[in-house]
């Protein structure tokens, strides 16, 4: 069973409809007791990284959250969600996140080293180039998945960063992980075949899972 975490700032709606598709059963909740009894957590989010910190703070969600990660239970990250697995962003100002992964999460610049200008957000369909093996990508080759993004992951763990994308001068992190914790930069419930052979993985993933 998925438990989403309801927190207020995510697309529960595509995400949920995603799962159905998949014949997942899943629930959504903001309680720690409902959520506790859930096999893996799923935190999607859209909007600012200290926004949503300030909730999960103020409602005990992010001890929660670091808890159930430590107790091996599969934990994916969604779009603002990935973002917030990381330690710190620079987004309306420094705040800690999640520090479940190692790195930060800092705008696009909209300048590429050459000096010419790209468009911020990062928006629309790009192509995923894996660096290394994970469950969360089995059975997949190379395909293009649906981003929509101002702030992007900067890790210097060559261990964390699972798959990229190219956009302006920078690789992108799109599918991130370390033992049961995961994430996508991208939407994957709005990424055709690619985006729900991810979702399927991690549903399937077993609690012990290492990336």
């Amino acid at each position: 069973m998925i438990g989403i975490i309801d927190y207020g700032m995510g697309n529960l709606h595509s995400v949920s409809s995603a799962l159905k598709r998949l014949e997942q059963p899943y629930f959504l909740s903001d309680k720690k007791e409902e959520l506790d009894q859930a096999d893996k957590l799923l935190l999607p989010g859209v909007g600012s990284f200290k926004d949503a910190m300030l909730i999960l703070n103020g409602t005990g969600l992010t001890e929660f959250i670091k808890e159930e990660a430590a107790a091996g239970k599969p934990l994916l990250g969604i779009c603002l969600g990935m973002q917030l697995l990381f330690e710190e962003s620079e987004e309306n100002g420094l705040t800690k996140g999640l520090g479940l992964l190692p790195g930060r999460v800092e705008r696009f610049s909209g300048v590429a080293n050459n000096g010419e200008a790209y468009k911020v957000p990062h928006m629309g369909w790009n192509k995923l180039q894996y660096n290394r093996r994970s469950p969360l990508i089995e059975n997949l080759e190379e395909g293009f998945v649906y981003f929509v993004h101002s702030y992007v992951v900067q890790s210097d763990d060559p261990e964390t960063v699972i798959a990229e994308a190219q956009y302006g001068d920078r690789a992108v992190p799109a599918v991130v992980g370390r033992n049961n914790i995961f994430g996508t930069q991208f939407h994957p419930e709005k990424s055709s075949e690619v985006g729900m052979t991810i979702l399927s993985n991690f549903c399937n993933l077993a609690e012990e899972a290492k990336a």
